[in-house]
């Protein structure tokens, strides 16, 4: 990168938003598909706990070798290819550290960034700049990992029927951001958590004796109306016993791709199906090729590798 000056890496027309210390613009834009899960109070509250974690507002190195007074740009640049996601909170640490810092976005999330990419252009007191790097940063490699390995996943089923979805596995804590960073990527969430749909797993069915057809029994009568009931199979036969008992979605769980096909073939569409177990970028395409409805991959928040982005100053 020479000096400052943003690679947008494939001609982005869009106007780069603007953040000043009157403009009033949010941290997160509030309409579209791509909805940022928090409020700005939530948003806020999350972090100030990072900064308070980092003791920011005590940077003694920034603090013994900075002048108070001294001003900088800015930038936080992409060094690798990826997928942004995380920038309304990287926006929010600049700004509780200094609420006269002027940013711009070049880059906003679900957006693709290439090596020298610039993402946010940040002006004023060079302190908070400082101090707040690195939460901004941590926030931002963070999902733009997440972000960046579900778009791998997605380009490789495409052609395909079906979609890459997330799991539970995700960091206590950052569950609504992670599946977030994961729509960032072009993926599907699949249930948020426990009340939000019923999954029937292998120690469920140890529970009662592996009765397939007992547990979709007790799960439709105690679930409030409409709720969806997934059950996980790993032979044919308990697919089969899945679809007589009505389950709405059936789990292939590492299954070999033969018995995959099968499973799909008997279904019929009568289910969705979905496959979960030795998903890997090596692996999701002929697994996609099945005929599967879904494929869940746990690796999208337990195993992404961080987005490397950097901070420079002019």
């Amino acid at each position: 990168m020479t000096g400052l000056t943003p690679d947008l890496g494939g001609g982005d027309a869009r106007v780069p938003r603007r953040v000043t210390p009157f403009s009033g613009v949010p941290a997160a834009p509030t309409e579209g598909l791509l909805r940022f899960p928090h409020t700005p109070e939530e948003t806020s509250g999350l972090v100030s706990a990072a900064l308070r974690e980092d003791h920011a507002q005590n940077d003694l190195t920034s603090i013994a070798i900075v002048a108070s007074a001294r001003t900088a740009r800015a930038m936080i640049v992409s060094r690798a290819a990826g997928v942004v996601a995380g920038v309304p909170l990287a926006l929010e640490a600049f700004r509780q550290l200094d609420q006269k810092l002027t940013i711009r976005i070049d880059v906003e999330d679900g957006e693709r960034v290439e090596p020298g990419t610039g993402v946010l252009f940040i002006s004023g007191h060079a302190r908070a700049i400082l101090a707040a790097e690195r939460v901004a940063l941590n926030y931002l490699q963070r999902l733009s990992g997440i972000a960046s390995l579900t778009a791998q996943y997605v380009a490789l089923v495409q052609g395909t029927r079906a979609k890459i979805l997330d799991t539970r596995k995700t960091t206590p804590g950052w569950r609504a951001l992670e599946k977030y960073a994961v729509r960032a990527g072009g993926g599907t969430n699949h249930r948020n958590d426990l009340e939000s749909a019923i999954l029937i797993k292998d120690n469920h069915l140890a529970a009662v004796e592996g009765d397939v057809r007992t547990a979709v029994r007790r799960a439709r009568e105690y679930a409030p109306a409409g709720t969806q009931v997934e059950v996980e199979c790993d032979r044919f036969e308990q697919v089969e016993a899945a679809m007589d008992a009505g389950a709405d979605i059936v789990m292939l769980d590492n299954m070999g791709l033969d018995e995959m096909r099968a499973c799909v073939a008997f279904v019929a569409g009568r289910a969705v199906v979905e496959a979960s177990g030795g998903v890997r970028l090596d692996t999701v395409r002929a697994i996609a090729e099945t005929g599967v409805d879904w494929i869940s991959v746990g690796a999208l928040t337990h195993s992404a590798p961080a987005l490397d982005l950097g901070l420079d100053f002019d």
